[in-house]
């Protein structure tokens, strides 16, 4: 995550042995018995973190079906060789320009993708939440890297970009929603690309910095999935949910740029357990829990599985001090920062759940 963009999105009003071993970690209560829409980002801004092989047996035996790595790493790619877990793998973007030239584009595929020919790769992400002039290189840069996977009989991965939630200008409604004007500018090209591919759209969706930002302005359980009712109504669409808002405003705004055919798909989301405005452990499983039993039934405007990766697999002290530092599934140390259930399968006869207090005001922290 980049902390100064998460900050600007709120400004604008804007994730057998094995089961013994799970047990162990303690973070699943029960064995999920459906998560293909869920997935859990792999983060390794640490100095403290398990290997990647240990990592990897962390995926299994949790039942974490799909991971998300930013870069290419060689020890978590070998990990992964022979495993069914699925791999959304960023070519970042210190690399973005290099991408431009056909050459490097297919040097790339070859060294990262085509090196692993075991490993489940899924999507590639030419950069993440690339902002300013760099943004006008993603659509050649992922038009090079389709046509280097394309020549390497790769096609069936696809290409993508992710973008942060302050692209959209998102108001209250998704009907009123619209790319800003720098965001425009690219996302013309890139939502062109994906809509003749067949790609969905990335987007990393934070209801948390929103709600931190100015928490006087909104109830925490719109953003924590707890609201008792409608909180937003927009024509014949009722939201009760921040979550669902962000991702149909994101719908909204590529129609308006002429696109109805890109999926969005959920890179980054999550709530962190500490170093800010109602980010405590409670808060975070709240959000986490209702979240994955939620992406099941999509959006109000578009009723389909969301796919969705969770941020993040670990606490990261490399991270800017303060929240950046506190999204983790769990500590270094392998043990859980909070026990969840990544059981996604809805039981009909559980009750709706239950709005979650609202934390007591943390103490003030400079943002």
């Amino acid at each position: 995550m980049k902390e100064r963009q998460r900050f600007a999105m709120a400004r604008q009003g804007v994730a057998s042995s094995m089961f013994a071993m799970a047990l162990l970690l303690g973070i699943i209560a029960s064995a999920p018995q459906s998560v293909d829409s869920l997935g859990v980002c792999y983060g390794m801004s640490g100095s403290d973190l398990p290997p990647a092989s240990t990592v990897v047996r962390m995926f299994k035996s949790n039942g974490i079906k799909a991971m998300r790595l930013y870069a290419p790493d060689k020890a978590a790619l070998e990990a992964l060789n022979g495993t069914s877990i699925g791999v959304l793998v960023g070519a970042p973007n210190d690399v973005l320009s290099n991408l431009t030239s056909k050459k490097a584009a297919a040097s790339w595929v070859r060294d990262n993708i085509q090196a692993y020919p075991s490993v489940k790769f899924l999507y590639i992400a030419v950069g993440n939440e690339v902002a300013g002039k760099p943004a006008d290189l993603l659509a050649p840069a992922m038009e090079n890297v389709h046509a280097a996977l394309a020549a390497a009989k790769l096609g069936h991965i696809q290409v993508t970009t992710s973008v942060s939630q302050a692209i959209v200008g998102v108001c209250n409604q998704p009907s009123a929603a619209n790319f800003t004007k720098e965001a425009q500018v690219f996302m013309g090209p890139v939502l062109k690309f994906l809509a003749c591919t067949g790609a969905p759209l990335m987007a990393n969706i934070y209801p948390y910095f929103t709600y931190a930002y100015n928490p006087g302005d909104m109830d925490i359980r719109y953003a924590l999935f707890t609201a008792p009712a409608t909180v937003v109504k927009d024509g014949k669409y009722n939201y009760q949910n921040l979550f669902d808002t962000t991702i149909d405003a994101f719908y909204e705004a590529m129609s308006k740029l002429g696109v109805s055919n890109v999926s969005v798909l959920v890179s980054e989301t999550g709530w962190p357990t500490g170093g800010g405005k109602a980010a405590t452990p409670e808060n975070a499983k709240v959000y986490n829990e209702n979240l994955i039993k939620h992406i099941r039934g999509g959006t109000p405007r578009h009723p389909d599985a969301i796919k969705t990766y969770l941020f993040s697999m670990f606490n990261e002290n490399q991270k800017p001090k303060g929240v950046e530092q506190n999204w983790g599934l769990f500590y270094p140390n392998k043990k859980p920062v909070y026990k969840i259930s990544l059981d996604v399968t809805p039981d009909p006869d559980s009750p709706a759940p239950a709005p979650g207090p609202e934390s007591p005001a943390a103490a003030p922290h400079s943002y």
